[in-house]
């Protein structure tokens, strides 16, 4: 847990609730991510569950993207607190709850340039949620094709090609939803289906014509 050049701190951190105040010996320059993981593996917490105040300030293990440190020095103290877990069956009506919930959260696993991107696009433009899960939503591909239409949009206006282009468009996004059929499976329209076999139980002309003759109508 030290840094660069070997300086070492201790500290103490104190749980909120009946507990004994305890020291621990890490770098004098750390990641609060770092800390959190050490606390929480000494204390045997959570670590998804800890929060901790240092100086009267919330620490947080990101800013923008990037990865906060902290300074410490001998002697400083740690509030920790340990956000309990929800039982288990039982439901709330917590409003905040549900807004947290419907906020956007990228994946752990994004890439860097991915996450400077999101906090400047929430922190900096203040983009809504639902804007920023479309955004991110979609693939690199997606975005390649979406950048190749607004390219090409221009050039088919200047030949005069623009119904053209939009008709394409529209067909190419109905084929590209279409989706796989897996083997086995049978299309609810007979004609796409090997010798034009229906659904069970499907109702049309034949069948009435069918049922008239059987006198079943």
């Amino acid at each position: 847990m030290s840094n660069d050049d070997g300086t070492t701190v201790e500290i103490t951190h104190k749980t909120i609730g009946p507990s004994r105040p305890s020291r621990i010996r890490v770098a004098s320059r750390i990641k609060v991510r770092d800390l959190r993981n050490a606390i929480a593996e000494k204390g045997r917490f959570p670590v998804t569950n800890l929060r901790m105040i240092l100086r009267g300030k919330a620490l947080q293990d990101e800013e923008d993207g990037e990865d906060v440190y902290v300074t410490l020095k001998d002697e400083d103290s740690l509030t920790v607190a340990v956000i309990p877990k929800r039982p288990v069956g039982v439901e709330t009506y917590d409003d905040d709850d549900d807004d947290e919930e419907l906020k956007f959260k990228l994946p752990p696993s994004a890439s860097r340039w991915k996450r400077k991107l999101y906090y400047f696009l929430r922190n900096k433009l203040k983009l809504p949620d639902i804007i920023l899960m479309g955004l991110f939503s979609l693939s690199l591909k997606m975005w390649a094709i979406i950048t190749l239409w607004f390219i090409l949009a221009p050039i088919a206006h200047r030949w005069e090609l623009g119904p053209i282009f939009l008709l394409g468009t529209g067909f190419s996004i109905i084929l590209l939803n279409l989706g796989k059929r897996q083997p086995g499976d049978v299309s609810a329209y007979s004609i796409f289906n090997e010798d034009f076999r229906e659904l069970p139980g499907t109702y049309n002309a034949e069948r009435i014509d069918r049922d008239i003759r059987a006198g079943h109508i």
